[in-house]
């Protein structure tokens, strides 16, 4: 199978439906020349920003339920235990079911399964607040799980036919994920502390109005988007299985360092609620912006070294937002941190779908649920370590960790490695051809 080279005189798709377009990326993934932003028909970007919206909104709910979980145990008298069991009712709802999603929605699509799945995880998380017993609470809970369980592989899928084959394109949905992550305690903090756990009923409306553009927009296609022929071949589980290493490696570290950053200023560096809080806030933007410039980096250099640098520079960034002294000066290796964890979010969905070209959707629920919600199951560990040694004992582990993803990273292959030996039927998931059909 080769390479496409995507006329440049391509129209673009002026409604948003996708009716026509050029190609997502005119350069590979790997190929120095590669577009970034601006080289995008405006069709794609105008679908990628519906898709970055929607993965904002359903992740705002994955964001919402740790917001709001100290609230319950504040007026509800729910102990350590029963906080807890909350927290983990919305990582099983939403993580172990997305690769069986995933599986599902290869074998048999389903345009409606993405606006469905944003519609419960908004129902379920905004009533929770609602509800009068811990039963009802926590099955709501867990229902708003399976809602963003049924969004993510059902949406990955249809944000790269919008995306094609542009890195870039697809960094606008991955960093949507981040963005409502990162509001979700912006939003709720002021609302919850004004009106108590019953305002998260505030947050049905945002589901079922993304809900009902997704559905509307259900059976769009997007037939030229670039990329979409080259999506056959065989499926690369082996690199596969190395990448999902490497994403629940970055799982870990981002739940490490959000759970305890805060705790980190108030307690060791002795600072004020609301530098701590800025603090979070440094490191999640940091997020947001280290995911978009992957996606762009990676239609320069490669998806495989972007995410190679990326996890490799994590490591001095935490170092150096553990040693460094002061409550300011750490503020700014917070967002170097958290830029550097995220640099390689998009490319890993990406990478992922291109190893499995014949499971996206299974792609899709592993990369962006099971492998991302594993480190939300390690937290309690940091726990059991921050309650001995502090939350600094947990800043001054989590460097050690990205260097098992560098180390896993050697193991990555860029896809257009082997696109010469798969036109000869032939290849060997270690072999790499003499020249690469990366660059087109």
């Amino acid at each position: 199978m080769t390479s496409m080279t995507v006329p440049t005189s391509g129209t673009s798709g002026a409604d948003g439906t996708g009716s026509a377009d050029g190609a997502g990326s005119a350069g590979g993934t790997g190929s120095a020349g590669g577009t970034g932003g601006a080289g995008e028909p405006a069709g794609v970007w105008r679908r990628m920003r519906m898709w970055g919206a929607a993965h904002a909104v359903d992740d705002l709910y994955q964001g919402l339920v740790p917001a709001v979980v100290p609230y319950f145990v504040l007026e509800r008298g729910y102990g350590y235990v029963a906080a807890g069991g909350l927290t983990l009712a919305a990582t099983l709802g939403s993580a172990v079911p997305q690769p069986l999603v995933g599986l599902l929605v290869d074998r048999r699509p389903l345009p409606w399964l993405s606006a469905a799945g944003l519609a419960l995880a908004g129902l379920g998380a905004g009533l929770s607040g609602l509800a009068d017993g811990y039963a009802l609470v926590w099955l709501l809970v867990l229902l708003s799980g399976l809602g963003v369980a049924a969004f993510h592989p059902a949406a990955g899928r249809a944000a790269r036919e919008a995306a094609g084959d542009s890195t870039s394109a697809m960094s606008v949905f991955a960093a949507g994920g981040s963005v409502g992550f990162f509001l979700a305690p912006v939003l709720a903090t002021p609302l919850l502390s004004a009106w108590g756990v019953r305002a998260t009923a505030v947050f049905v409306l945002p589901a079922l109005l993304m809900a009902a553009v997704l559905f509307r927009a259900r059976h769009r296609t997007y037939p030229h988007a670039g990329g979409g022929a080259k999506r056959s071949g065989r499926d690369r589980w082996r690199p596969f299985l190395v990448l999902t290493g490497v994403e629940v490696v970055r799982s870990v570290v981002f739940f490490g360092v959000s759970t305890f950053i805060e705790l980190y200023w108030l307690r060791q560096l002795h600072a004020s609620h609301l530098l701590a809080g800025a603090a979070l806030t440094c490191f999640l933007l940091g997020g947001v912006a280290g995911t978009l410039g992957g996606g762009r980096l990676a239609d320069r250099i490669g998806m495989v070294r972007t995410a190679q640098w990326g996890t490799a520079l994590t490591v001095p960034m935490l170092v150096l937002l553990r040693v460094t002294p002061g409550a300011w000066a750490p503020l700014l290796f917070a967002v170097l941190a958290g830029a550097a964890l995220n640099l390689p979010f998009a490319v890993l969905v990406k990478l992922g779908q291109d190893y499995l070209p014949n499971r996206p959707g299974t792609a899709a629920g592993v990369t962006l649920g099971l492998a991302v919600s594993v480190g939300g199951l390690v937290a309690p560990l940091f726990g059991l370590l921050a309650q001995h040694h502090g939350p600094q004992g947990v800043l001054a582990l989590l460097p050690a960790i990205p260097l098992l993803g560098v180390a896993l990273g050697a193991f990555m292959v860029e896809p257009g490695r082997w696109k010469d030996a798969d036109d000869a039927d032939d290849a060997e998931p270690g072999r790499e051809p003499a020249g690469s059909a990366a660059a087109s």
